[in-house]
């Protein structure tokens, strides 16, 4: 009988939470415009460069991608498919290639100074910005409605996001990129 009416009150609460659930907004903004990044922290932007935002690679396909430093999943998966993917796109002047540590948690572990050891650790020579703090959210993870780290964003020519979610394997990005590529 106790385990019945657990299973009736837990069900209960589990239904009358679903209309809250649903108003939430989903993560990702697929087929909308891509918004500002609001980065004002960036490594290894190109020479006189001040920043660097999503209206400055507009005509290209931009792969941005999101991390933390201390982020398992960022390192066993999210970095070796940027890695896979920088070298399959090296010298394409058609694919930009962006790296934001986009900061939610943790925030005396994931600061510029991390991000910076993160991309000396991978060899990065692509822009990476450095996106929240204790004391102003990640301006792009609040934009983008991003869920965590890694999260990957794949916006088009016109500057439309095309893929906005978690983590995607390389041989999807490159079908994604590629079908981007070959839009007019």
């Amino acid at each position: 009988m106790k385990h019945r009416t657990f299973l009736l009150t837990f069900a209960a609460l589990l239904l009358a939470s679903l209309p809250a659930f649903a108003q939430r907004p989903q993560p990702g903004i697929v087929g909308q415009p891509a918004p500002a990044w609001g980065v004002t922290d960036w490594l290894n932007l190109p020479p006189n460069a001040r920043g660097l935002d999503v209206a400055d690679l507009r005509g290209k396909v931009v792969y941005l991608y999101g991390f933390q430093s201390w982020c398992p999943g960022c390192h066993k998966v999210g970095f070796p498919t940027l890695k896979t993917l920088l070298g399959q796109y090296a010298g394409d002047a058609e694919v930009a290639f962006v790296a934001v540590q986009t900061t939610f948690e943790g925030f005396g572990s994931n600061g510029l100074a991390q991000a910076r050891q993160t991309a000396a650790r991978y060899g990065l020579t692509i822009p990476v910005g450095q996106s929240g703090t204790a004391q102003q959210p990640s301006a792009l993870m609040r934009n983008y409605r991003t869920g965590g780290t890694p999260w990957v964003i794949i916006i088009d020519r016109r500057g439309v996001v095309r893929f906005n979610d978690f983590h995607i394997a390389p041989q999807q990005a490159t079908q994604v990129i590629d079908a981007l590529k070959a839009e007019r």
